[in-house]
């Protein structure tokens, strides 16, 4: 197991599709295929995704694109190929794994909020561009900016035919480029006594010209998308980058 994995991505990773459903991905997966399709110069067929979870967004958007999903968690690729076999898994870290292809499109959804330097930052977008096609699109979807951050609570959770989660994220205030977030889980098995974990996720806070100067600098044509999620109280960017065209 990765040192400094969150505990829900790494022993408890087997209880995720109680604790964020694949049905609760759609309407974000849509929005993301959308958002790379009006960015797109030419057609696309491939994408690649990094830090891909346990494949909730590859779910959906696996009618549309033959997907390659990348995790730096084998707990999390486990659940992801119970749910979408038809797609490949790769064991890797989003700042460094090189798979010597190219794809038409690369998805960096939530996980890119655990980089939190700048460094890191820089290089999973390298990392993007590195296996960008040209003309081929790249879209980044941090949760938040620096811009954007406020302090929140958030619950949910689901039930199984055998097990239910609940949770709890409590937001703390920003501590400059990272912010923690408390995360309560309680999980039954059965009929059993419910359990109740706790951990600290600690993510990372850029501005949005740190994130377009990040993506100029790898090489791509940098732009922000409006993130129009019905999630959100007020809209929120996305970023791209479109590698050049051949010639």
């Amino acid at each position: 197991m990765p040192e400094g994995l969150p505990r829900l991505y790494g022993e408890l990773a087997s209880w995720w599709p109680v604790f964020s459903a694949p049905a609760d991905y759609a309407e974000e997966a849509g929005l993301y295929m959308r958002a790379i399709d009006a960015l797109a110069p030419r057609p696309l067929r491939t994408l690649l995704e990094l830090g891909s979870g346990g494949g909730n967004n590859a779910s959906h958007m696996k009618a549309r694109f033959a997907l390659t999903l990348v995790d730096l968690s084998p707990g999390m690729l486990a659940v992801s190929r119970d749910l979408n076999p038809e797609c490949e898994h790769v064991d890797g870290d989003m700042r460094t794994v090189r798979l010597g292809r190219t794809f038409d499109a690369v998805l960096i959804h939530d996980a890119i909020m655990y980089l939190v330097t700048e460094d890191d930052l820089r290089a999973a977008i390298a990392t993007a561009a590195a296996h960008l096609a040209p003309g081929g699109v790249a879209l980044f979807v941090p949760d938040d900016t620096s811009e954007t951050y406020e302090p929140r609570t958030e619950s949910g959770g689901h039930d199984d035919v055998d097990r239910a989660v609940r949770y709890l994220m409590w937001g703390h205030p920003p501590d400059g480029t990272t912010f923690r977030t408390t995360f309560v889980y309680v999980m039954r098995q059965g009929t059993g006594e419910p359990v109740v974990e706790w951990e600290d996720h600690v993510e990372g806070l850029f501005p949005r010209a740190t994130w377009l100067r990040l993506i100029e600098e790898a090489g791509l044509e940098a732009s922000a998308v409006p993130y129009d999620h019905s999630d959100f109280a007020a809209a929120r960017e996305m970023f791209a980058g479109v590698a050049p065209a051949e010639g």
